[in-house]
């Protein structure tokens, strides 16, 4: 698998298809970098207007609600008006919304912009997948991971710089230096991307029986197992990345420098992790790919309230990162096994689902820890990260 990583398959950079690639993962590690940007600056947000892990929570359950909801206007639009276009709306929507956090004054606008973010960023979502399961035939799991693997670099700088600009002058400036960055992005993608990868002829009228007919498909084969699997994985991540900066601040006792840094660890062993999943699902399939991964993140789970010493969770941050790839595998697997004229609103949907499902879990997290209990919402996601894997060993 490492010789996949170091030599990926000629196939990704083939009539310049390496552009879309690079162009595309690019967008993503601004995309998933700006969102993990929230939790490592909470500690910030909680000074500055106040407010409880509850009410911490409940802002970033919103922040991935609307990213979950916007996946289904992403997935419509892509099959519509063409996958290139959206990631430049997506883009520049983005950088706009970003501009307006770091302008916000009170705390609903705060929760206004973040809203509103999380809804541009999906758009950017379901197309990713399309576009590479449209270009690449015997490699899109690849093309997959090394893209997801590009957000978790995202994931790995962008929080620890946001931590350290706003340890060093004002959280604010955090979100408005990425402002630029976006419209960068959003030019490069309008470049390298086609308006369309997908047949416009191809495409079906969107319909009640265009959704019957998705339903249809998902409801056949190993596709809603791997759903609900996904279910309880988006549950799991959900609820680890929005907490886990705060949870080794207030129950280890590290301070929000070093858990932002943990925090970046993970991300940044996610980089590697993630190619690796592709590739081990391209060799190996879905079945011992996804229990391999999801086995060894719900076993550290499970671990992680009774670690201490800065060492010990070093080398735990780093084996949770296996969880990282997990998506890789049942995101390309749902995505290969829909139906080409609808693949992009298929997939919209069903992310749409499982992340509202899976956001609630920071709001859930949030309330236990005003209760007392944050290492109890742990503990709760390592329960449902065992029923996930459950059901890929015993149903797969």
């Amino acid at each position: 698998m490492l010789e996949g990583i170091r030599h990926p398959p000629a196939d990704l950079w083939r009539d310049g298809r390496g552009w879309i690639l690079l162009s595309i993962s690019v967008g993503w590690f601004l995309s998933i970098g700006v969102r993990l940007v929230y939790p490592a600056l909470a500690p910030f947000f909680r000074a500055d207007f106040n407010i409880g892990f509850g009410t911490t929570g409940l802002l970033f359950t919103l922040l991935w609600m609307a990213y979950a909801v916007g996946h289904i206007p992403g997935g419509i639009l892509g099959d519509r008006i063409g996958e290139g276009r959206i990631l430049v709306i997506s883009t520049v929507l983005a950088g706009l919304t970003v501009l307006t956090v770091a302008l916000s004054v009170n705390l609903w606008m705060l929760f206004l912009a973040t809203i509103t973010f999380g809804f541009a960023t999906a758009l950017f979502g379901p197309t990713r997948f399309t576009v590479f399961t449209d270009i690449y035939e015997e490699h899109a799991g690849s093309a997959i991971g090394i893209t997801m693997a590009a957000g978790s670099a995202g994931n790995a700088v962008l929080p620890v710089v946001a931590t350290i600009i706003a340890s060093a002058i004002v959280w604010r400036y955090s979100f408005g230096v990425l402002v630029p960055l976006f419209f960068v992005v959003a030019a490069t993608l309008w470049v390298s991307v086609p308006t369309r990868t997908s047949t416009a002829s191809a495409v079906e009228e969107l319909s009640w029986q265009t959704f019957g007919r998705i339903r249809s498909e998902v409801s056949s084969g190993t596709i809603p197992i791997v759903v609900a699997v996904q279910v309880s994985f988006s549950f799991v991540f959900q609820g680890f990345s929005g907490f886990y900066p705060l949870y080794l601040v207030e129950m280890k006792g590290l301070s929000p420098d070093i858990a932002s840094t943990l925090f970046g660890l993970f991300f940044a062993a996610s980089f590697v992790v993630q190619p690796l999943a592709g590739t081990g699902m391209d060799r190996f399939g879905t079945r011992p790919s996804l229990i391999a991964m999801l086995g060894v993140g719900v076993l550290a789970l499970w671990v992680l309230p009774f670690v201490e010493g800065l060492v010990a969770i070093v080398v735990l941050t780093l084996v949770l990162s296996v969880l990282s790839g997990c998506a890789v595998i049942t995101q390309t697997h749902i995505t290969k096994a829909l139906p080409d004229d609808t693949k992009g609103t298929g997939l919209g949907t069903l992310k749409a689902g499982w992340m509202t499902l899976g956001a609630t879990s920071t709001v859930i997290i949030g309330g236990l820890g005003d209760l007392g209990h944050l290492t109890g919402g742990f503990l709760l996601l390592a329960v449902v990260g065992t029923v996930g894997l459950a059901l890929a060993v015993l149903e797969l």
